[in-house]
């Protein structure tokens, strides 16, 4: 019973502040610097979670990574179709790998 209850009770501690913001960001007018910064953290999260994947695509020649998040970067620059730039991404890496090693 006593487990159940601190389940219970985790449960709502970590849903209640992701229900909260449901209701209230709807009554709030932000100001536009605000809302542009806002809009920005998503990019700003993906490139914090894929750049340290990029350096450790190949512990030994870190480069392979670099080269191959260029490419993707590249080809996303010239508003190249997703999966083209993932799939570009890795033959990159593949090619690399193959070739230096």
């Amino acid at each position: 019973m006593g487990l159940l209850l601190i389940i219970l009770g985790m449960a709502v501690v970590t849903f209640v502040p992701r229900l909260l913001p449901v209701f209230i960001i709807d009554r709030l007018t932000l100001p536009k610097w605000m809302h542009k910064w806002l809009r920005s953290i998503p990019y700003a999260a993906l490139g914090a979670l894929i750049f340290p994947g990029i350096l450790s695509v190949e512990p030994s020649s870190p480069v392979i990574g670099v080269i191959g998040g260029g490419v993707a970067a590249l080809i996303a620059y010239f508003r190249g179709h997703i999966l083209l730039v993932i799939l570009a991404a890795i033959l990159t890496v593949f090619i690399l790998q193959m070739w230096l090693i």
